[in-house]
């Protein structure tokens, strides 16, 4: 099960990686209003510091990723983001292992909890999270360029099971 979590974060990291390849410096960066003037830049940097600070997490035990170290080369520099989106699929086969979580849920109450996970979880959460902001990034892409992304860019697979099913 373990290898295809890893094989579909590859994937995905590989579509990503590709459609960065192809955008234009400017298509990287430039704010786009129905995305609330963010980049493509910007959503990719922020799903990449998630995988970052999952592996720092491994060597401290302790995840939190509202307090992940922000890079903003990732968001500006393709080459940075395509060097990091390399480094991550090469990091991704750490042998399970307990963590947790600092959460914050409430914008005015600024105490932390601590909930119990495990380095299996959190990579099924960042494989969810990257699906998400991909579907972002296909919207910012579309708008920003005419360059045609897979058809199942930023699909959960449980999606595309469920449209192949319909379709038989």
């Amino acid at each position: 099960m373990i290898k295809q979590i890893h094989q579909s974060i590859s994937h995905l990291l590989i579509q990503l990686e590709n459609a960065v390849q192809e955008l234009s410096d400017q298509q990287f960066s430039e704010p786009i209003p129905i995305l609330g003037d963010s980049t493509i830049g910007q959503h990719l940097r922020h799903t990449l510091e998630f995988y970052n600070e999952l592996d720092d997490a491994y060597q401290s035990g302790m995840i939190n990723y509202d307090q992940r170290k922000r890079d903003h080369n990732l968001q500006t520099c393709r080459e940075t983001a395509i060097a990091k989106i390399r480094q991550i699929r090469s990091n991704l086969n750490w042998e399970n292992k307990e963590l947790k979580i600092r959460v914050e849920y409430d914008d005015v109450d600024i105490t932390q909890q601590q909930i119990q996970t495990n380095y299996f979880r959190e990579l099924v959460y960042n494989l969810e999270h990257t699906i998400h902001h991909m579907a972002l990034i296909k919207v910012g892409v579309s708008i920003s360029s005419r360059i045609i992304l897979p058809e199942d860019f930023g699909v959960a697979a449980s999606t595309i099971k469920y449209r192949k099913s319909c379709a038989q």
